[in-house]
């Protein structure tokens, strides 16, 4: 094996979009990078919510970030990383410390609760592969509980979700639930009609997806309607718990609330000792790096930087080319060069609402909706997402629920019965609901099917 002790060490912690993108722009360039994730994938966050409401499964939308980077000077390590001495040019992790000549931080975001943190217990947000999971065991687990529930007004709970905060995490999730509840789900169920489920998105502002011009926005929220989702803006959460949210003096009973309405940056901003913004992010210069030191860059969602009198967002395409420019600007260091300031070329951003709806924004110029926009989704999201496996597996599942409006990823593992109602004797209706498949022969149609577990 090659001993490259003896060349420049360059440390990127994190292997999201910006990281990923600055060692894969460092593969020929004379150093030595060392990758630092507390996972070992990198995720596809723009689809998160779609393992969130099962339509896609957790690999679908990752990859290992070993198999991403093999082949080249880069060696992935898993660590959670604490903490970094910028005196002594050390990351400390939760196994050991690290020394660096050349640091990246793209670590990206958590969740914001805006001083509530103890509303994370009932509110999961949506950032990594866990936070789907929990969330699409909640959604389906709020359906099984409705489906043993006898008592109508705990039936109705169980069946009413709120989702806080309309940004794009937000309206996705709202508007592929309710596509799910009223088109995926009714069929499955004998003594409820989830397609009478509520859906609430509450947001504080003015309106839905504020970033987007108005006049999309508010085609947005007119989409989400015709989905059956309850919008309400200007809406503020006082308080909540597991059995339901408080907006000013009303309650609005349920067992299950999404959190989408905040972010925050990765706590080790804190540790660094320099400038930061009112969100923790770190404040940097245009070449992206921190003041007073040009060995170490902070990129994505952890970095501050205003350009043109706006910040530049916390979204894939800027830490893509955040990345890309941090690996030119190590280059340039290591040629004797000045760093080059970064410029973000926005190329556009689009937010999907459901089947056939979506919005977007070309080049600050070109505004679309409807299906082009929904088309332009698709695509884009194809294009970008990495390895070829997963580009097919992701077609191939929204072609198949596309054709057949199912939603075949709903898996529940783990031991719930402690979180269930329990079972009442009850005879089904003699109709159930409109949506109820016919009885097999041989069977009447107040007998229960055999269970395939048995």
């Amino acid at each position: 094996m090659e001993d490259n002790r003896g060349r420049h060490q360059v440390v990127i912690v994190g292997g999201g979009f910006g990281g990923l993108q600055a060692a894969l722009k460092l593969a020929r360039a004379p150093v030595e990078v060392t990758v630092l994730d507390r996972y070992n994938h990198h995720l596809f966050q723009p689809l998160l919510y779609q393992v969130a409401t099962a339509v896609l499964s957790p690999g679908d939308i990752s990859a290992p970030i070993r198999q991403i980077l093999r082949g080249r000077n880069t060696t992935v390590l898993l660590a959670e990383v604490r903490a970094v001495d910028l005196a002594r040019k050390v990351v400390v992790s939760d196994g050991g410390e690290i020394p660096y000549d050349t640091l990246v931080l793209a670590m990206g975001a958590t969740h914001s609760y805006f001083g509530h943190p103890e509303w994370a217990r009932f509110a999961p947000g949506l950032k990594t592969i866990d936070d789907a999971r929990e969330i699409r065991e909640r959604l389906l687990l709020a359906f099984e509980a409705a489906e043993r529930e006898t008592d109508p007004e705990r039936q109705r709970d169980w069946l009413t979700f709120v989702i806080i905060g309309a940004g794009p995490t937000g309206v996705e999730l709202a508007g592929a639930l309710a596509y799910m509840t009223r088109h995926s789900l009714p069929r499955d169920y004998r003594r409820v009609d989830t397609s009478k489920a509520r859906v609430l998105l509450l947001e504080g502002l003015p309106r839905v997806l504020n970033a987007y011009p108005e006049e999309l926005s508010a085609k947005a929220r007119e989409d989400l309607e015709k989905l059956g989702v309850e919008v309400r803006t200007g809406t503020l959460v006082t308080g909540g718990d597991e059995e339901g949210v408080t907006v000013g003096d009303t309650r609005i009973p349920t067992r299950t609330v999404l959190w989408g309405a905040g972010v925050a940056a990765s706590p080790v901003a804190g540790t660094l000792g320099v400038p930061l913004d009112k969100a923790g992010r770190v404040k940097v210069e245009p070449p992206l790096n921190i003041p007073g030191h040009e060995d170490v860059f902070v990129i994505g969602d952890l970095a501050s930087l205003v350009q043109d009198g706006k910040p530049v967002p916390g979204i894939a395409p800027a830490a893509m080319q955040m990345g890309r420019h941090v690996a030119k600007n190590i280059r340039h260091r290591l040629a004797g060069r000045p760093l080059e300031p970064f410029r973000y070329h926005d190329k556009g951003s689009f937010a999907v609402i459901g089947r056939g709806s979506a919005i977007g924004v070309l080049y600050d110029k070109v505004r679309l909706s409807g299906r082009p926009a929904w088309a332009m989704w698709l695509g884009i999201h194809i294009t970008f997402l990495v390895g070829f496996r997963n580009k097919v597996a992701v077609m191939l599942e929204w072609a198949y629920t596309y054709l057949t409006k199912r939603r075949d990823v709903r898996l529940i593992t783990g031991l719930h019965a402690n979180k269930l109602p329990p079972i009442q004797a009850a005879r089904l209706p003699a109709t159930t609901c409109e949506h109820a498949p016919e009885p097999r022969v041989g069977l009447t149609q107040h007998e229960p099917e055999p269970s395939p577990l048995h």
